[in-house]
């Protein structure tokens, strides 16, 4: 009848079980993982643009070549040398100019696959705006199309709703075969090589910083090859070790080891780890995927081009103007919904030094195709139209 007091009896006497707090929250790890950074636009941005320097004059040298482009707004019948769409272009807001502004686009978009462009103004826009592509948030509809836009920053939000052909902003975003609404930065298909060459120069730092320390062991022998060494002779030698002969102030300072103490060096010199040539193959991935020749950033062991100029020309054909086709084409037809003018803006080739050579060499071909009307030459050449007339 009174079995369940003695079953209570029996419990309490069960020895006492101790385990951690946080024993359930601790996940297993094993050694030897690779630790990739963050994939994210801000981290990445911070290690491959704000901690890398080939990262960082990759995306600088992009985006200031093609934001120094000349531009020409045209339409199939005139370039226009005064009309408010030069004048927009030419000084978009109060603290910008035309350069600075499409630098910022251009950079936005090589380090988040993403440009993002606000328009102010009631009607035709006074001002233009680059907004951070980190900051933004794409509100997609039932349909799948994006209804708004969404900026955020210091906790607030503010809400860009998309209605009719004037969209108050403009989202320029690059290829990516999985996303719909974002674009791919090149960051992002560099972001293995940016670790590499981090690791890389953070080892060599470390060896610095370490320079005279040796890398091995000091063996002490007694009399008869066995021993040890006393308290106190250990930690004066631990001490002499850290005061004389550790840190870049002590490199190359010889070790004075007393009877019984041999040196014996171990593991591996840098050389044989080739962190040398790791660390440029990193960076000729690194420069690979902005599309940069890697002979215009000084890495050694680079013969694709035969010469400086041939690099050149490939960074503007293959690299600098597509990108700026693409962006001043997508602000060209965006703001035509606020004009209601369809016009052409685009990169001035004849103006552009890298490619003096070809385009001097294609005025000389069009001019001398005899079987070419004038209009046809001013269309292969990228000019509007003239009236016969004219």
């Amino acid at each position: 009848m009174f079995d369940f007091l003695r079953r209570g009896a029996e419990a309490a006497n069960v020895p006492e079980q101790k385990a951690s707090a946080t024993g359930s929250v601790v996940a297993y790890q094993t050694s030897g993982r690779v630790a990739w950074s963050p994939r994210d636009s801000v981290s990445l941005t911070k290690v491959g643009f704000c901690g890398n320097p080939v990262g960082f004059r990759c995306v600088k040298l992009i985006a200031e070549a093609a934001a120094a482009l000349p531009l020409v707004v045209q339409d199939a019948e005139r370039r226009y040398d005064t009309h408010p769409l030069v004048s927009l272009l030419a000084r978009p807001n109060a603290s910008q100019g035309k350069a600075e502004l499409l630098e910022a686009l251009y950079g936005q978009m090589l380090l988040s696959g993403n440009g993002y462009v606000e328009a102010v103004g009631d009607g035709i826009p006074v001002e233009l705006h680059v907004l951070r592509s980190d900051r933004m948030s794409v509100i997609p509809g039932a349909d799948g199309w994006p209804v708004a836009y969404e900026y955020a920053v210091a906790g607030k939000k503010h809400r860009f709703d998309i209605g009719g052909l004037a969209r108050p902003v403009c989202h320029i975003k690059t290829f990516h075969p999985q996303d719909d609404h974002y674009g791919f930065a090149p960051l992002q298909a560099a972001a293995m090589a940016m670790d590499v060459h981090n690791s890389a120069s953070r080892w060599s730092k470390a060896l610095l910083d370490n320079a005279a320390r040796p890398s091995g062991a000091i063996i002490y022998k007694g009399a008869e090859g066995q021993g040890h060494l006393a308290p106190d002779q250990y930690d004066r030698l631990v001490a002499e070790m850290e005061n004389h002969h550790q840190g870049a102030r002590n490199a190359g300072r010889p070790m004075l080891l007393e009877g019984g103490l041999d040196w014996k060096p171990m593991g591996f010199s840098p050389s044989d780890m080739e962190f040398h040539k790791t660390k440029e193959a990193a960076a000729r991935e690194i420069a690979l995927a902005y599309g940069v020749p890697p002979m215009l950033l000084g890495i050694q062991g680079d013969a694709t081009y035969a010469n400086y100029q041939e690099a050149h020309r490939a960074l503007y054909r293959l690299t600098v103007l597509p990108l700026a086709t693409r962006v001043t084409a997508s602000l060209a037809s965006w703001l035509a919904g606020f004009t209601g003018e369809m016009v052409e803006v685009r990169p001035d080739l004849d103006q552009v030094p890298a490619l003096a050579d070809e385009r001097q060499s294609q005025w000389s071909r069009v001019a001398q195709a005899d079987f070419l009307t004038d209009a046809e030459k001013r269309s292969l050449l990228g000019l509007p139209t003239v009236a016969d007339n004219d």
